[in-house]
């Protein structure tokens, strides 16, 4: 059977949509996994193995094949043992495949089926948001601070488990509420950078700047000035 599972990657400050397909076939007991993963994703199938045994879950024996989409771009982080344990599960007929439309799934395993903290949420969710997806799965580590885009669901989990009884409806997870802090609104400034026209790539260094702190600033003006 054949399952397709929707993640994310960062590039440098930009988001790539990565589509996990899994295809479970019979005969003897293999894992093959292609599309330039590095190590880190290699050994996804060893912690997504674990923490779907230790979650209650079933891992039947057959021939799997894993795919990563767009095949020529690399693959790194554990990121993707979630999206990879999901697609395993709706291919052996744990997850209903319908419950995995419009959504995109984010996560490093424990091996007790446990959520991990991954790097890079904040632009993910809003590349998968700008991207059309309606929910976003993500360690509940994480939720809070994927939840600071608006126009996604964010859905914070915290062990398999939970998720599979979420996507088969037994016990739905509430998604993050967000945070607005509404205080900023009364802040003006006589200039916006919205009212320049043009240099982008100026504008954007600013931006990299502001968001970095002094020392980041630092650097940035510095790289500007030798251009």
């Amino acid at each position: 059977m054949l399952a397709k599972v929707h993640s994310c990657a960062v590039l440098g400050l930009d988001g790539q949509i990565i589509d996990v397909e899994i295809d479970k076939g019979g005969g003897m007991s293999n894992f093959v996994m292609v599309g330039l993963p590095d190590a880190a994703v290699q050994e996804s199938k060893v912690r997504m193995r674990a923490a779907i045994r230790n979650s209650g879950l079933r891992f039947p024996m057959g021939n799997y094949t894993v795919n990563l989409a767009p095949a020529d771009l690399p693959k790194r982080g554990p990121a993707y043992d979630l999206p990879i344990a999901v697609g395993v599960l709706a291919a052996t007929d744990q997850v209903p495949l319908d419950s995995l439309e419009e959504s995109s799934f984010i996560g490093e395993l424990a091996l007790d089926g446990a959520l991990r903290h991954v790097n890079g949420i904040l632009p993910m969710a809003d590349f998968a948001r700008r991207q059309g997806f309606r929910r976003l799965y993500v360690p509940e580590v994480d939720a809070a601070e994927a939840a600071l885009i608006d126009g996604i669901e964010i859905i914070p989990v915290d062990h398999l488990t939970h998720l599979v009884n979420h996507l088969s409806g037994v016990a739905p997870i509430p998604p993050q509420p967000r945070i607005r802090a509404e205080h900023h609104s009364e802040i003006r400034y006589p200039v916006d950078l919205a009212d320049v026209k043009g240099q982008e790539h100026v504008k954007r260094a600013l931006e990299v700047a502001a968001a970095g702190g002094p020392q980041h600033a630092r650097i940035v003006v510095a790289n500007a000035e030798n251009v």
